[in-house]
């Protein structure tokens, strides 16, 4: 499949698409256009980069492995609306630039999936729709209801931002080396026009509700450094819900409530 041999790099969490068929799957879910700007995270042996160069307007891909940087540029010299950059997508600007994304479609990096999908959400704001492949459990991470095992702060954020448009279970066989766990492809779509004044606080809120999942939420947000315990159980009262609350029970727009009351 691939146009050059290249040796995965297991620290950075690479396992390179190699199988066609799936690309069709990810170009229904992407709803790809050809007006479409199209930020790619991770493009590997740039197989998912020419399927999408060949039907959106513009795609940048972004790599952090310089070991590709060579034939990837060789393989895509000739794409006048491929571009191509190199560097820490964690630590890069991803919003800077000309055309602005307003998609992002990936086979992301295992080990950066999470973070890189929670930092898009207000980071890339022109972003409208996300096609993303990633482990299934962080799939399923991110439309988990209240209440559940996988339900967590990555479930609060992406719900309070989007809405799940698509989802597609992906056979290990499609990557190379094969990866020991499952996949999926989930695709969501920004509600709304922008994202809310107060995520950033909200945010805040949420990962500190969270970093204690065995405390009660005054606890966890005490422990945390946010505010006190009873200022936290104050706060939860006010909402309506009891000071004995753990964060895993409270739905996503409940966060928002919170941190008003917190205000």
């Amino acid at each position: 499949m691939s146009r050059f041999p290249v040796t995965s790099n297991r620290d950075l969490g690479q396992h390179f698409l190699v199988d066609d068929n799936i690309l069709s799957v990810i170009g229904r879910l992407a709803d790809l256009q050809a007006e479409d700007s199209v930020l790619e995270i991770g493009p590997g042996l740039g197989v998912l980069t020419e399927y999408l160069a060949d039907r959106a307007g513009h795609v940048r891909a972004v790599e952090l492995d310089r070991a590709l940087e060579s034939p990837l540029r060789e393989r895509f010299a000739q794409r006048e609306n491929v571009e191509l950059q190199f560097g820490d997508a964690l630590q890069l600007d991803l919003s800077a630039g000309e055309p602005a994304p307003t998609k992002l479609v990936a086979n992301l990096p295992y080990n950066v999936a999470t973070p890189i999908v929670v930092e898009s959400l207000d980071g890339l704001p022109t972003v409208g729709l996300w096609c993303v492949m990633v482990q299934r459990e962080v799939a399923d991470r991110f439309f988990a209801e209240p209440s559940t095992k996988a339900y967590g702060g990555v479930s609060v954020l992406v719900q309070l931002a989007a809405q799940r448009t698509g989802f597609h279970p992906v056979s290990r066989n499609v990557f190379r080396p094969r990866p020991n766990v499952d996949s999926a492809l989930v695709a969501f779509r920004r509600r709304g026009t922008g994202i809310r004044p107060d995520h950033r606080r909200v945010k805040c809120v949420v990962e500190a509700a969270f970093a204690h999942r065995r405390k009660t939420l005054p606890n966890s947000l005490e422990l945390a450094g946010l505010v006190t315990r009873e200022v936290g159980a104050a706060a939860l009262e006010r909402i309506g819900v009891a000071p004995e609350a753990r964060a895993e029970a409270l739905a996503p727009e409940q966060f928002v409530e919170l941190t008003r009351a917190l205000a």
